[in-house]
């Protein structure tokens, strides 16, 4: 009875732990600087032990970041010193290597005392606008164009902010008062979490996280073992070719599920890219493991140990293991079609488990607004860095069509028009649902989204894309259709590129769709009245509705009629 009582109250414990941490994630949202941030939701949050292992995450976040923030506290340990660790210290980097893959990423890390006794950190990631260099986008050619870093290094030593590093960075950078506003928004909400870890700590007498580290770690571990025991001894490969920057990137799986455990093997994949889309592995191994996590074992929380069982390995300087210096900016391009990839190869060994391929990456640009040079600015014109997270359509899944406008694999909110045009001069004209972008299929593919972009009468501006799926559709799955595929232009109808930097003259808008999911299944097995449905709601055309599902012209002109009469489905 009392092992019982015992394990009772750390599940209690545990599940405070996980409180704990979204309060601080939460926090986060709501001082931080950045729009990525506040708007979109482009941060992580976690709990460690004296020993840099996670115990818990918050639920608000991304799994890039915070599966990536799981290895990084270890490497904040090992460069400040275990003897050079104090109460109110601060520790910060964006190291994309020893931090969460690319400098536009800051990790803080605080360690928190009890007692007088050292007893874990508390660690967050937040994505921020500007990091000076060129820019957030695809052009450096290698990492040190890329912006400013800042190596593993104390913010605050025993609670006195460092004034020299404070002045560093607001004189590399472009909007320093976001940036080292953001900076204080991560300390403070690692303060937070220390104060509630302490209100715990008090209220189920305890002197340190030893004890409940342990039941967490064991639990997790015992459970994502028994989840990887119970698949079928099997070996498959999967493999996707995607846009990349000016030439096709191909990246290459071998899953091997073992006993107790799964190795991912990225040999064969695209070597490094001169441009900023290659990956650090630790952004790689992050989102292959939330896609294993997400097929196998989604509801054992993330931790050290839930995560350890999942191998990630390739080659060194692969487009998914890059080494230092190469130029990493925008690593979520290439990283966020991992778990499909991976997906490739966990259909043959797990049927009827996962989506069809999705949008993947991010639906992301940059825009940096300047006054008109073509003649004479107006006196109001200024200089301003505004930037929009956005999602095109995720796949299918095997009994549900996939999701609309929705970010899967990282989660990240689509940000709010009105929030965007806060920031800086910039006019959305258009943000709307793509109709006929989902791939067909039994269940069918999420809409992509239609955008249009411009300036404030006296600016002119530089749109810096991050976009994919411009040449390689997300693709079907078990005889579902090929989601939408992504197009750019100016409104003069001139093409412009996916990826990159391009100069747009005063007064001309980018007009953008963003790329559907891909359906499952066969079209023709799909239930009229989800056909009928989705007619209706002009998530799909009539000639669709004949051509691809097979709707009688009957049936298409009673949904239309209904439609016309206001009448819902």
């Amino acid at each position: 009875m009392k092992q019982s009582q015992q394990a009772v109250l750390h599940q209690v414990m545990w599940n405070r732990l996980i409180s704990v941490v979204e309060e601080q994630a939460q926090v986060l949202v709501r001082t931080a600087f950045s729009t990525s941030v506040r708007e979109a939701g482009d941060l992580s949050a976690g709990v460690y032990d004296t020993a840099g292992q996670m115990l818990a995450q918050a639920v608000t976040g991304t799994p890039g970041h915070v599966n990536a923030m799981a290895d990084a506290v270890g490497h904040f340990i090992r460069r400040i010193g275990v003897d050079n660790i104090f109460e109110d210290d601060v520790y910060i980097t964006n190291d994309p290597w020893e931090g969460t893959g690319h400098l536009h990423d800051i990790t803080v890390v605080s360690p928190t005392f009890y007692q007088g006794k050292h007893v874990g950190f508390f660690a967050c990631t937040a994505h921020v606008v500007d990091i000076g260099g060129r820019g957030f986008g695809a052009d450096a050619n290698s990492v040190y164009e890329e912006g400013l870093y800042i190596p593993i290094m104390k913010f605050a030593d025993k609670g006195i902010v460092d004034k020299t590093l404070l002045s560093l960075v607001r004189g590399n950078v472009r909007e320093p008062d976001q940036l080292v506003g953001d900076i204080y928004a991560l300390a403070s909400c690692n303060e937070i979490g220390h104060r509630r870890l302490l209100e715990m700590l008090q209220e189920f007498a305890q002197t340190d996280l030893d004890t409940i580290g342990t039941f967490i770690l064991d639990n997790s571990r015992r459970a994502t073992l028994e989840r990887i025991a119970a698949l079928p001894r099997k070996q498959a490969s999967g493999e996707m070719r995607i846009d990349g920057y000016s030439k096709p990137i191909d990246l290459k799986v071998k899953l091997d599920i073992q006993e107790d455990r799964i190795v991912c093997d990225f040999d064969g994949s695209s070597g490094l890219d001169k441009k900023g889309i290659n990956v650090p592995l630790v952004y790689t191994k992050a989102y292959a493991c939330y896609a294993l996590k997400c097929a196998i074992a989604p509801e054992i929380p993330n931790n050290a140990a839930s995560l350890a069982p999942f191998e990630v390995v390739a080659p060194d300087n692969s487009i998914v293991n890059a080494l230092h210096p190469a130029p990493v900016a925008l690593r979520h391009v290439i990283g966020h079609m991992v778990p499909d990839t991976v997906y490739d190869a966990l259909d043959k060994i797990l049927p009827a488990t996962v989506p069809a391929e999705g949008a993947g990456t991010l639906c992301n640009f940059q825009v940096s607004l300047q006054p008109r040079t073509d003649q004479k600015a107006p006196a109001n014109a200024v200089r301003s860095e505004v930037l929009t997270f956005n999602s095109g359509g995720s796949g299918a899944r095997p009994a549900a069509d996939g999701l609309s406008a929705t970010a899967f694999p990282s989660g990240v909110m689509t940000m709010p028009v009105e929030a965007t045009e806060h920031t800086g001069p910039v006019i959305i004209w258009r943000k709307e649902l793509r109709s006929d972008s989902g791939g067909a299929g039994k269940q069918r593919g999420g809409l992509g989204q239609y955008m249009e972009v411009g300036a404030v009468e006296g600016h002119e501006f530089y749109f810096s894309a991050m976009f994919d799926r411009v040449d390689h559709p997300a693709r079907g799955r078990q005889g579902g259709e090929n989601g939408a595929a992504t197009t750019i232009s100016q409104d003069d109808g001139s093409v412009m590129q996916g990826k990159g930097k391009q100069f747009v003259a005063h007064g001309r808008r980018v007009k953008l769709a963003f790329p559907g999911g891909a359906g499952y299944g066969e079209a023709r097995d799909r239930d009229p009245a989800l056909v009928c449905r989705d007619l209706s709601r002009g998530y799909i055309s009539a000639e669709v509705a004949r051509d691809t599902y097979g709707l009688p012209e009957s049936e298409i002109s009673r949904v239309m009629k209904a439609v016309e009469n206001g009448e819902s489905h």
